[in-house]
């Protein structure tokens, strides 16, 4: 797993440790998920945002 998709990854299961139990869950999805796309997107303007670098993140995820 390449670092960067580590931080991805922490960024989606991190958006939960600070939530009530009782949140309905579909909320908890959308802001994980918003979270996620925040930091891919905060990742890959280091290295230029192309499809090829996003297939390839894409591709890092899939393998975790």
């Amino acid at each position: 797993m390449t670092e960067r998709a580590q931080r991805i990854m922490e960024a989606f299961y991190l958006t939960f440790a600070d939530k009530r139990q009782d949140f309905i869950i579909q909320k908890l999805n959308n802001d994980a998920l918003a979270a996620a796309l925040r930091k891919v997107v905060e990742e890959l303007k280091y290295i230029g945002i192309t499809e090829k670098n996003i297939l390839e993140l894409a591709d890092e995820l899939e393998a975790l």
